[in-house]
């Protein structure tokens, strides 16, 4: 592990987001997807859990396998709605996958991360995403929502770079566009096998693993092993008092309660 941590990068869902599975909300965004797609259906949750979910599963097998994110279009073209009126579906594309990431839940900041992001930043660090997602424009959306977008000099989307983790590529766009060098960039996710795994193949100086749930022990690896794991997001004020910094008295054991 390198101290001299200047750059840190964050994974979204999970790790600085977490969803509310709201019901109504839920039922509202398949309701939309339906009428999207020209669906007549009673019942659009029960549409979407029989036609739209194992399509979405055999879509992930495949951007999983390859690594790569496909653009909207392609995603309900070939995999969503590839059965129905392809031309509607190309108009609707972009909602559609709006409402697919709504579909899940609404997605908000974890405790404290907003305060922390900003505080880290005041302390002299640059700040990036890296995150796996689909849809191009969710995220943009909640940055000028929240008002965070200045404090992110870099937004890596797999939606937009069609690049997943834990390839290398979608990391090396991040380096690009900070002017950063691997060793000195700390990583903070909560998948070890995409996130930590990943960030260690491109030399990152530095992995802490997320880990909000203390009774869902990690399953570490020596390929995905973090230098350290958190239990709430602002524990990541211990670790870096100014940039250049790592105390690393204060870090907590990767195998730490396993």
């Amino acid at each position: 592990m390198n101290s001299d941590i200047r750059f840190i990068f964050l994974d979204l869902g999970g790790t600085f987001r977490v969803i509310d599975e709201d019901p109504a909300y839920l039922s509202a965004a398949r309701s939309e997807i339906a009428r999207l797609c020209g669906v007549q259906t009673s019942d659009p949750n029960q549409w979407f859990a029989d036609v739209i979910e194992p399509r979405y599963d055999k879509y992930r097998e495949w951007a999983l396998k390859f690594m790569c994110e496909a653009p909207e279009e392609v995603l309900w073209t070939r995999w969503l709605a590839y059965d129905l009126d392809r031309e509607r579906i190309r108009k609707y594309a972009s909602e559609l996958t709006y409402q697919y990431r709504q579909s899940k839940g609404r997605r908000t900041v974890v405790d404290g991360g907003a305060d922390t992001v900003k505080e880290l930043c005041a302390r002299g660090y640059t700040m990036g995403i890296i995150s796996d997602l689909v849809g191009c424009r969710e995220v943009d959306e909640w940055l000028d929502r929240d008002g965070l977008r200045p404090y992110f000099k870099t937004v890596q989307q797999s939606s937009v770079t069609y690049v997943r983790k834990p390839g290398p590529a979608i990391y090396y766009y991040a380096l690009d566009e900070t002017g950063a060098r691997p060793e000195n960039c700390c990583y903070v996710g909560d998948n070890l096998n995409r996130d930590i795994v990943g960030a260690k193949a491109v030399d990152f100086g530095m992995t802490v693993a997320v880990q909000y749930n203390r009774n869902k022990p990690l399953k570490l690896t020596e390929e995905n092993m973090p230098d350290a794991k958190i239990y709430t997001f602002p524990q990541l004020l211990d670790f870096f008092p100014a940039a250049g910094q790592v105390d690393t008295k204060r870090l907590i054991s990767p195998d730490d309660g396993q």
